[in-house]
Order: C-alpha cells, then structure tokens, then sequence
C-alpha cells in the first residue's frame, strides 16, 4: 500500500549553490598566488640586501685597514679578502627575471647594477632596506 502525501527528497546543493563556492575557491587560489609571487620577490631583494650588506662591511673593513684609499678607486678584488665568511668569488644578485647582476663596490654603500650600469632597484625606493642596503 502506497501512501499518499508529500514526497521527499534527499538534502543536495543546488547548481547556484555549487557555482558560487567553485567562484569562491576559484577566487582564494588567485590571490594566493599573487600572494605567493610577491613573497617571491621580497625574498629575491632581502637576499639581495644580505649580499649588499656584506659587500658595504667588506668596504668599511677594507677602508679600516687603508684609511687613505679613495671610495672611488675600490674593487671588488681588493674587498674579497674582507668579505664576511670570505667566498672564492665576489658574490652576485640575481634579479627578478632570474639575470645576475653585479655590485657596484666604488661607491658607499655599494648598490646593484645593471649590465648597462645604472642602479637596479625594482622597490623603488633607495632607504628601505629592500635591494638596497637602506639608511
């Protein structure tokens, strides 16, 4: 015997209800890989800053031991016995697009350059500790 009355029906998510938790989901993992580029990026310039950092000791080290030595005419050859934990080679950057770039040593505090030479600071801005050795 059959019984007569409402019917029911098992407990389901409607399509709208799907499609706004897909375009949820879809919009978290947006921003988490902008997030995620842009932690990236402050990793590469606070790299970039330890490697200037060394290099800026290595000058104030270098010009300790010969006081009348012009900024100016400094190398990177005559800092590379001061750099701190003294490596084979002077160190490089690498840049946001992967490229090495070098340090500029005749100037204090050193700063990055491009292969053209001008100064590569991609925060845009020279005191922030960022690609920079900051004030």
């Amino acid at each position: 015997m059959r019984r007569s009355g409402p019917s029911f029906h098992l407990p389901a998510f409607t399509l709208l209800e799907m499609s706004l938790v897909i375009c949820i989901m879809l919009a978290l993992i947006g921003v988490g890989m902008f997030s995620s580029s842009k932690i990236e990026e402050w990793r590469a310039g606070k790299e970039a800053t330890e490697v200037l950092r060394g290099a800026y000791v290595a000058q104030r080290m270098y010009l300790s031991d010969h006081p009348t030595t012009a900024v100016s005419t400094l190398t990177r050859a005559n800092l590379l016995p001061y750099y701190p934990n003294h490596p084979s080679s002077f160190p490089t950057v690498k840049g946001l697009d992967g490229t090495a770039l070098d340090i500029k040593v005749s100037v204090s505090p050193p700063v990055i350059v491009n292969s053209n030479g001008s100064v590569y600071d991609p925060s845009g801005k020279a005191d922030d500790s960022l690609w920079d050795v900051g004030e």
